[in-house]
């Protein structure tokens, strides 16, 4: 397939910016592939992993833009022609107003909002620790959304958040809601007594997205970056988190929720969610916890969910899901596996362990157990769960919560095997997600069943929707239509698994 590649010197953009532009361009007629990523060695590394580090884009540095188009020959140029239009496009001032200049630095930013207590900061990796420094230098929290920081430089920025009792949000934390505004990608849910912290960008979503459907609310959900709980870092914005939670007046009650942390990490939180003088439900995914006291271990992100919204009304069970009839599929033999095709990285790790309790073992290219990792490039096999956000389906593309492409190629490969039971997807609504998932997922959804149906079979296609009515996507016209395409939905990602485990039992 033809290539067409440039790089444009000293030019940043986002990493969502750029996914929206590549989103956008690879609709084109002709065009089969759009990428656009910042020139780090990580990113120069994808990119030759998948064979298309061209001579173009291999001396890239770290502040410049690595732009490649593949597709039909006639089709490139004007794929170009129209990222360099996007790229360049900017606001307008009015007739007769004069346009002001964006701010171009924490100092021009602070000096335009004088009482502003945070910073966003999503530049290249090796730049970003400077100026999260900068930014608490002038007092301000900081949401870090960008990624490849060296792990020295995430210590060295969270010591010094830590000695002036300000947060880190981050590396590569994607998700926040702090005092109702939303920070990456994020839904619009109701204020209200619970605060979240975590290691878990979707994670997070979910449980805030199941706390308003509940009819609570949220004080501030705190994103700790992944790495954050690793030894190295120690949990330093978790505690730092629990500890703002802590003496937040509005917020009752805390969840904390993170896939497992390193040992000594766990410890420590789980200590100072005993001293923190609040109900705390702790969900570390994968990893059995001791409870007593204020402190309610939970095992699920609906009972994350379920168990918080219970302690906040003084209640003693928990509220649950309601259930969901299994889809009346008429199985043929063959089909007794599962395949989970996830675009939240928690969401897979959360079926996998679902799944095991219901004693059905799983492969995964991010495996909860490591003696069923599937190898990079391979099929599916038996049961599987798949993180379609993962590195190796990113290559070139955006992410699967705003590009379905790789996704429902996916998924109508997987209606083609014979063995397949059912097929279970997540939909993310929300700031920064695509702007119509259904319009995207539905149309796949009908062509999956109406294969396996030409071949005789019954396909079950099971999912959940993680998002509210105020999303700007609407849950409720969300979820109608996929619906009507046949798609079977749950409450949420652990009915979802759930439901997905009943379909196979037995089989």
């Amino acid at each position: 397939m033809p290539i067409a590649a440039t790089t444009k010197r000293n030019f940043y953009k986002d990493s969502v910016a750029l996914m929206r532009v590549a989103q956008a361009i690879g609709t084109r007629a002709g065009v089969t592939r759009v990428s656009l990523l910042m020139g780090t060695p990580a990113n120069r590394d994808i990119l030759a992993q998948g064979g298309l580090l061209v001579a173009e884009l291999a001396a890239a540095a770290p502040a410049d833009l690595m732009i490649l188009v593949e597709g039909a020959e006639d089709a490139l140029a004007p794929a170009l022609a129209a990222i360099d239009e996007a790229l360049a496009g900017r606001a307008t001032a009015p007739a007769g107003e004069r346009a002001e200049l964006a701010p171009r630095s924490i100092a021009m930013g602070v000096e335009r909002l004088e009482h502003a207590t945070l910073a966003q900061i999503s530049v290249p990796g090796p730049y970003a620790a400077a100026e999260a420094l900068k930014a608490l230098k002038r007092g301000l929290h900081v949401f870090l959304f960008s990624d490849n920081v060296p792990l020295a430089q995430e210590q060295a920025v969270k010591r010094l958040a830590a000695s002036r009792n300000l947060l880190v949000m981050g590396p590569d934390c994607g998700t926040a809601l702090i005092a109702g505004v939303p920070l990456g990608f994020a839904n619009a849910v109701r204020r209200g007594a619970i605060g979240i912290v975590g290691a878990s960008g979707t994670g997070m979503q979910e449980v805030s997205c199941r706390i308003h459907a509940l009819g609570e609310g949220v004080s501030h959900a705190i994103g700790t970056g992944s790495r954050d709980v690793y030894d190295e870092i120690g949990g330093t914005t978790l505690l730092a988190g629990l500890a703002l939670l802590a003496r937040d007046p509005g917020t009752r009650v805390i969840v904390i929720v993170s896939k497992p942390p390193a040992p000594a990490v766990a410890e420590r939180a789980l200590a100072a969610a005993r001293a923190c003088g609040k109900p705390v439900v702790a969900l570390f995914l994968g990893a059995p916890l001791a409870g007593g006291g204020n402190v309610h271990p939970v095992a699920t992100l609906e009972d994350a969910a379920t168990t918080a919204v219970a302690v906040a009304r003084g209640e003693r069970a928990a509220p649950r899901a309601g259930a969901v009839e299994a889809p009346a599929a008429k199985l043929a033999p063959t089909q007794r596996f599962l395949r989970g095709l996830y675009s939240g990285g928690t969401y897979c790790t959360e079926a996998q362990y679902v799944w095991r309790d219901a004693g059905i073992a799983t492969w995964s290219n991010a495996p909860a157990d490591k003696k069923f990792a599937l190898p990079h490039g391979a099929p599916s096999r038996d049961h599987t769960a798949i993180d379609l956000g993962a590195d190796e389906f990113t290559v070139g593309r955006p992410h699967p919560m705003i590009d379905f492409a790789a996704r429902t190629e996916r998924l109508l490969a997987e209606a083609q095997d014979p063995a397949v039971a059912a097929i279970i997807l997540d939909v993310v609504l929300g700031y920064g997600a695509h702007a119509d998932p259904a319009g995207e997922l539905a149309p796949a959804v009908r062509e999956a069943r109406a294969t396996a149906a030409r071949a005789g079979r019954d396909l079950a296609v099971l999912g959940f929707v993680c998002g509210t009515d105020d999303d700007p996507q609407g849950l409720a016209a969300q979820a109608e239509r996929l619906r009507a395409a046949g798609m079977t939905l749950a409450p949420g990602s652990t009915a979802a698994a759930r439901l997905a485990a009943r379909i196979v039992a037995g089989r």
